[in-house]
Order: C-alpha cells, then sequence, then structure tokens
C-alpha cells in the first residue's frame, strides 16, 4: 500500500479513480483511468434580444459519467433559432422510416435520402429503417399498420351467423312439420283418404323428406372429414327414397286404373306391396352404390382455402370427384322426371281426388329447383356455395310436403264429410 512518505505517481491513479465528488455548483466531478478529469460541457445559444443586443444563455449540457458514458441533456423549448420560421433547421437527409414501411433509395441523390414506402398487403416490418418488408406465414395476415402479422379470419357457413340460424330454423321446422303430418296420418290410418293414397309409400315417403330436413344440417358448421363425407351421401339417398317412393305412387296409380278397365287385372299384381317395396328398396340401392364408390374412389374432405380472399380462410368441402357428384345429382333427375312424365299422363284420370295432379305440381317444383340450383352452385363460392345446396335442399323438400300432404291434411282435418270413399272416388251425390 502506498504511504505519503513514499507515494509514486502511478500509485495515485488509483485513488484518483475511486474520487467522487460534487461540487458547490451542482457539478460531479470524477476521474478516468488515465487520471483525467470526465469532462463537463455546458451548451451555449446566442440569443437575440430585442434591443438588438445578444445574450448568452445555457441551454444544455453534456457530461461523461463512468457508470453512465456520455450523456447529452438539451433544453429545446428555451434555444433561439435565427430563423423566420423559429424552428430547427432540417437536414437534407430523409427522417427515419418506421415500422410498417421500408426504405426506397432516391436515384440521383445522397444515399440518406430516400422515401417510406408502405408494406403492401400480406408483409410486415417490425424495425426502423427496414430494407425489405417480409412476407406474413400462410395462416396470416398483416395488420393495418403493416407493422406485424394477425391470424387470418376464417369463414364458413356457421350456426352463429343470421344465414346460418334461418337455414337451420327452416330444416328443423320442415322435420317439425313433417313428424305433424306423420302422426296426423297415422291417427287418421284407418280413414279413406289415407288408405287409398297407399299408406305405407305415405309413410316412408314423410320419413324420408324428414331425413332430407335433418341432413341439410350437415351443410352448416365448420367442415368436417365426416360431415363432408356424409352430407352428399345423406343427401343423394334421402332424396332418391323420397322420389323412389313418388315414383312408386305415381306407377301404382297408374297400375289402378288400367285394372279397372275391361281385361286389365293382371297388371295390379305387378304392383302388390312387396314388388312396391322392392323397387323402392332396388333404386335407393342403386344411389347408395354410386354413394360408396364416390367416397371410395375420391372421397369428399375439407379444404383450407386460401383463393377467394387474400385476408381470409375459407373452410369448405372440396366433392373430390366432379364425375362422382355429377352422377348422383344425374341419378335424382333422372328418377325425378321420370315421375313427373308418369305423373303427367296420369293428371286427368277420372277421380276426384286425383293424386297423379300433386304429384305432377310437386316434381314440376322439384325439377324446377335442382335445374336453377346447378348454375347457382358453380358461380357461387366460398360459404354461399353451402347455402344454395341448403336452400335447394329446403325449398324442393318443402315442395314436396306442401303439394303432395297439404291438400290431404286439409281434407282430414278441415273436410272431414270429404274424407269418404264416396267423395274421394267422384260418387257422391251432392246436396241440393
Amino acid at each position: 500500500c502506498a504511504t505519503m512518505q513514499t507515494l509514486e505517481p502511478w500509485q495515485l491513479m488509483y485513488y484518483l479513480e475511486n474520487v467522487n465528488f460534487t461540487t458547490s455548483f451542482g457539478d460531479q466531478v470524477s476521474f478516468d483511468e488515465n487520471g483525467d478529469a470526465l469532462p463537463i460541457y455546458d451548451i451555449m445559444n446566442w440569443l437575440w434580444l430585442p434591443d438588438g443586443q445578444t445574450k448568452v444563455q445555457i441551454v444544455g449540457f453534456v457530461k461523461k459519467s463512468a457508470t453512465r458514458g456520455e450523456e447529452l441533456t438539451l433544453n429545446e423549448d428555451i434555444i433561439f433559432w435565427n430563423f423566420d420560421s423559429k424552428q430547427p433547421p432540417r437536414s437534407v437527409c430523409s427522417e427515419s422510416c418506421p415500422p410498417g414501411t421500408r426504405m426506397a433509395r432516391k436515384k440521383g441523390q445522397p444515399v440518406c435520402c430516400f422515401d417510406c414506402v408502405s408494406c403492401s398487403e400480406g408483409k410486415f416490418s417490425n424495425k426502423t429503417d427496414s430494407m425489405e418488408c417480409a412476407s406474413c406465414p400462410e395462416d396470416f395476415w398483416s395488420s393495418v399498420q403493416r407493422d406485424h402479422c394477425v391470424p387470418k379470419k376464417t369463414e364458413f357457413l356457421s350456426y352463429h351467423e343470421p344465414l346460418g340460424i334461418c337455414l337451420t330454423t327452416a330444416s328443423l321446422l320442415g322435420t317439425f312439420i313433417c313428424t305433424l303430418v306423420l302422426g296426423i296420418f297415422i291417427y287418421h290410418r284407418s280413414t279413406p283418404m289415407v288408405r287409398t293414397n297407399n299408406s305405407e309409400l305415405s309413410f316412408l315417403l314423410l320419413v324420408s323428406l324428414k331425413l332430407c330436413f335433418l341432413c341439410s344440417l350437415l351443410f352448416i358448421g365448420r367442415p368436417r372429414l365426416w360431415t363432408c363425407q356424409l352430407r352428399h351421401a345423406a343427401f343423394g339417398i334421402s332424396f332418391v327414397l323420397s322420389v323412389s317412393c313418388i315414383l312408386v305412387k305415381t306407377m301404382v296409380v297408374l297400375a289402378v286404373f288400367k285394372a279397372s278397365n275391361p281385361g286389365g287385372g293382371a297388371s295390379l299384381k305387378w304392383f302388390g306391396p312387396l314388388q312396391q317395396r322392392g323397387t323402392v328398396l332396388v333404386l335407393t340401392s342403386i344411389q347408395a352404390a354410386i354413394c360408396t364408390a364416390w367416397l371410395v374412389s375420391s372421397s369428399p374432405a375439407p379444404h383450407k382455402n386460401t383463393q377467394y380472399h387474400n385476408d381470409k380462410i375459407v373452410y369448405e368441402c372440396v366433392v373430390g370427384s366432379t364425375v362422382g357428384f355429377a352422377v348422383l345429382l344425374g341419378y335424382i333427375g333422372l328418377l325425378a322426371v321420370f315421375s313427373f312424365l308418369l305423373a303427367f299422363l296420369a293428371r286427368n284420370l277420372p277421380d276426384n281426388f286425383n293424386e297423379a295432379k300433386l304429384i305432377t305440381f310437386s316434381m314440376l317444383i322439384f325439377c324446377a329447383v335442382w335445374v336453377a340450383f346447378v348454375p347457382a352452385y358453380v358461380n357461387t363460392p366460398g360459404k354461399y356455395a353451402d347455402a344454395v345446396e341448403v336452400f335447394a335442399i329446403l325449398a324442393s323438400s318443402f315442395g314436396l310436403l306442401v303439394a303432395l300432404f297439404g291438400p290431404k291434411c286439409y281434407i282430414i282435418l278441415l273436410r272431414p264429410e270429404r274424407n269418404t270413399k264416396k267423395a274421394i272416388m267422384g260418387r257422391e251425390t251432392p246436396k241440393t
């Protein structure tokens, strides 16, 4: 250790580094490793007074400390700038580009001169003076300020939006009406109106229409693998079951009329209850086979579509095989057209309550709905394509339900005097 008697200059340096005191003026004094006092500089500003004199005032200071390094303190409010604008001069260099922009150099000008160009959609920059904008990940999109990425919005036909709520309500309403009509028919199954209109096929038709209404719910909600596979299969089989029942009912009407003519009794043996069930089963099995082949070869699957909107992810079900979907719809259309033609031929049969007229009208509605559906479905993107298909399912189901069972329920419930065999066959003597 150094002593006062034998102190060497180099030993004094050790003690100077630890010296730290504040003067009476408030300045803090300390020394660096070389023994030099850490500087404190006042920043002076010339101030022009109204009488033409000048005054020098302190507007800040620069000091260096051992702990915080160099430190600048400046009171900009009291600085006098000798310009007409009374504002500090601006540099010829461009100011820094904030986050969300990138630097674009100006040709023929100094390197510090540039424009701040906003990042394009889908790109961002989160640093000052960024040279390039980075692209957002696939499932993200740039914010409004372009300074960060946010998750893309998702879009699908949801149960929580007004369109989904309306379609769900219509589907459940149709299911309830089918159940109600089925209850009415079962309760009045012994009356002529139900018995003469092939009660077994009527019950089966009401059940299939209920399935048609319920299958529309599979098109609502976020697409999953099982909903994508099940929705079209359930839709195709349910509608073929309905149209098959209508087709068999039409064929039975024609057979009954032919049997009423001389020598036509043999035609009825081909349309007994067993043959009717078998025909419906065979026609429905063909559609089931089509759906099975479609699902096995090229099954529908959920798809995350980013082509419709840049800032949205549209969840949808791709049909997999367009041919399979076309064959499914084509088979339904073939049965519907065949049913319409047979019913149209039998529309003028001599019967007070000719069901062929009702079938003709119902199949006309059915065909019109699905003919309009195809171009609308092809030209509608995203969730609205599902909404169009659900609307076609509901419209055609309601058309069949109202056209086929509306007049019958009216007679059963409100006009029971017409629910007799004579009235239905047109043999009742009118009252005078």
